[in-house]
């Protein structure tokens, strides 16, 4: 999936990226920005569940693996740009400040908030990624055979 055959391939990665993001960091990258649109809230941060399935071995018949709690929000921004978001968890403001960051992606502000907000977002999810790996890769063990000399 890629920007050329998904019109929305754009959206929904700067969605995963709020959704995935931390609420702190999100919180902190928006109280900087400085950016408070005139909105009107149309679905309140509202908390629930969503069922998580998977698949054995990424091949198998689907499963219930359990519930998941989310929290969701939508806005509307005064030019009528709605936006919508999703986050894992109890967070309420985030998933406002998701939604907020979501409708003015859709405006003229898009550049404004992908440099203050969204860019940030994703170099600390690199770095994160990054520290992830280097854990994973100092317990790595190789193995190997050694030629005891027979034949």
């Amino acid at each position: 999936m890629n920007m050329m055959t998904d019109p929305n391939a754009a959206r929904k990665e700067w969605l995963s990226l709020l959704a995935k993001s931390a609420a702190t960091d999100l919180a902190q990258l928006w109280e900087r920005a400085e950016m408070a649109p005139d909105y009107t809230v149309l679905r309140a941060p509202e908390i629930g569940s969503v069922m998580v399935r998977g698949r054995a071995g990424a091949v198998g018949a689907a499963f219930n693996l359990g519930e998941m709690t989310v929290t969701r929000a939508s806005v509307k921004l005064a030019d009528g740009t709605v936006g919508h978001g999703y986050v894992q968890g109890r967070g309420k403001d985030h998933a406002l400040q998701a939604a907020l960051v979501d409708a003015l992606m859709q405006t003229a502000l898009a550049e404004r908030a992908e440099a203050v907000i969204l860019s940030p977002l994703r170099t600390a999810k690199a770095k994160q990624k990054a520290n992830r790996a280097a854990k994973a890769a100092a317990t790595k063990v190789d193995f190997f055979t050694m030629v005891r000399g027979e034949d």
